[in-house]
C-alpha cells in the first residue's frame, strides 16, 4: 500500500521503486518482470513442482513455463556436462 493513500501503488510506482533499488545496488535492467522470473526460478528449485508453476503462470505448457524461468537450458547443460562421443 502507498504511504500516503493506503491505497495498492500502481504498477508504474512498482517498476520506479525496482528500478531505484537495484541502481542502489549497482544492478542494471531490474524491474517486476525480474521478481517474476526470479520467484518461478527459485519457487522450482525448492518444489521441484513445475505443474503447480505453470498454472501460477498461467502458462500453455510446463516447456513454456521451464524456457520462461531458465531451467530447459539448465538441463540440457547438466545433460551436455557428462556426454562423451
Amino acid at each position: 500500500p502507498s504511504k500516503k493513500t493506503k491505497e495498492p501503488i500502481s504498477r508504474v510506482q512498482a517498476y520506479r521503486i525496482m528500478k531505484e533499488a537495484g541502481e542502489a545496488l549497482g544492478m542494471e535492467n531490474v524491474g517486476t518482470h525480474s521478481l517474476r522470473k526470479s520467484f518461478g526460478y527459485h519457487f522450482y528449485q525448492k518444489n521441484k513442482d513445475i505443474a503447480m508453476l505453470q498454472d501460477i503462470f498461467n502458462h500453455s505448457s510446463e516447456r513454456v513455463t521451464k524456457i520462461y524461468i531458465g531451467i530447459a537450458q539448465d538441463e540440457i547443460d547438466r545433460a551436455m556436462d557428462d556426454f562423451f562421443i
